[in-house]
C-alpha cells in the first residue's frame, strides 16, 4: 500500500482520527467535571454540566496550600533543568571533540543508567541523603535541594546523551575556525556550539522541566508539607470522608497550564532537536 492510494489515505485519517478521540475525551472529562458543583461530580456522570460553575478554580488555593506546592514545583524544575543542562552541555562537548581514555565506557555508563526503573534509586538516594545530613550536615531529605538533586540525576545522563548525538553533528570546521581566530575551547563552546545547537539544548530544557515537574514517586517520599510540589499535592484534595473531585480535576487543568504552553511554544525546537539527537 503506498502513500498516495485512497485506502492508505483512508487509514491514515482513521487512525488519526481515533487516537485524536483516545486523548481528547479525558480532557473533555476533566474540563467538564472542573466546572461541575461537588453534588454533581458525585452524581450520576453527564457529559455536559448540568450548571457551569467556575467556583472549583476559586476553591483550589483555599483547600489545600496549591501557591506553595506551585513555587516548589517550580522552583525544584527550573533548578534541576537548569543544572542538568549546563552540566550536560560542558560533559558532551568533551565527549564530542575529545578523545579521552575511557570515553567509550563513559558513554556507555550514561546510557546504562536509562536501563533501570526509577523506584531502583529511591532507598540509595534516601539513604545517601540521611548519610550526608549525619556526616556534614547537609540537610536533603525534606528540602527543595535534595528533591532537585534527585531529579538531576533523572535528567542528567539523557541530556548528555542527547547533546552528545547533536554536537557531533555541528561540522568541525566551525571549532578549527574559532581556533585560528584565537578562541579558546570554552568561547567557542559559548559562542560556537551552544547558538548552533540551540534546537537540541530546547529539546533537553523541556525533557528535564517535564521530568521534574510531574514526578510522583520520590517528592512523596523526599519532601515535607513545606516542601511538597504540585503532583504530590493534588492528593490533599481527597480527605477521610470525601474527595473533592471538582477541584482535583480544576487544579488538574492549573498544573497542566505551564507544561502545555511551554511545549506549544518550543514545538518547533523539540521536534528539530530530537530528530537531529536520535538520528546522529
Amino acid at each position: 500500500m503506498t502513500h498516495d492510494t485512497p485506502g492508505y489515505r483512508l487509514f491514515r485519517y482513521a487512525t488519526l482520527t481515533l487516537l485524536s478521540v483516545f486523548v481528547a475525551v479525558p480532557l473533555y472529562v476533566m474540563l467538564a467535571s472542573s466546572l461541575k458543583s461537588l453534588p454533581d461530580v458525585q452524581g450520576e456522570f453527564t457529559w455536559i454540566p448540568s450548571k457551569v460553575t467556575f467556583q472549583a478554580f476559586s476553591d483550589i488555593w483555599r483547600t489545600v496550600p496549591l501557591a506553595q506546592y506551585f513555587v516548589n514545583s517550580l522552583v525544584v524544575a527550573v533548578s534541576a533543568t537548569v543544572l542538568s543542562v549546563l552540566v550536560a552541555i560542558f560533559a558532551s562537548y568533551a565527549v564530542s571533540r575529545w578523545d579521552f581514555p575511557g570515553r567509550g565506557t563513559f558513554q556507555t555508563a550514561v546510557l546504562s543508567t536509562q536501563m533501570f526503573p526509577g523506584i531502583l534509586f529511591l532507598l540509595p538516594l534516601y539513604l545517601l541523603f540521611v548519610y550526608a545530613d549525619q556526616t556534614f550536615g547537609t540537610d536533603l531529605v525534606g528540602t527543595r535541594t535534595g528533591l532537585t538533586v534527585t531529579y538531576l540525576t533523572f535528567s542528567l545522563p539523557f541530556a548528555v546523551w542527547m547533546l552528545v548525538g547533536y554536537f557531533e553533528s555541528v561540522p568541525r570546521d566551525l571549532d578549527e575556525a574559532a581556533k585560528m581566530d584565537g578562541a579558546g575551547p570554552v568561547r567557542t563552546l559559548v559562542q560556537i556550539i551552544v547558538p548552533a545547537a540551540t534546537p537540541g539544548i530546547v529539546a533537553v530544557s523541556v525533557y528535564a522541566f517535564m521530568t521534574a515537574w510531574g514526578e510522583v514517586l520520590f517528592a512523596s517520599v523526599l519532601t515535607t508539607e513545606q516542601t511538597r510540589t504540585l503532583a504530590v499535592g493534588l492528593q490533599a484534595y481527597a480527605s477521610e470522608t470525601n474527595v473533592y473531585w471538582n477541584q482535583v480535576m480544576a487544579a488538574s487543568l492549573v498544573v497542566s497550564v505551564p507544561v502545555v504552553v511551554g511545549f506549544l511554544l518550543l514545538q518547533r525546537f523539540l521536534i528539530t532537536g530530537f530528530t537531529a539527537g536520535a538520528v546522529k
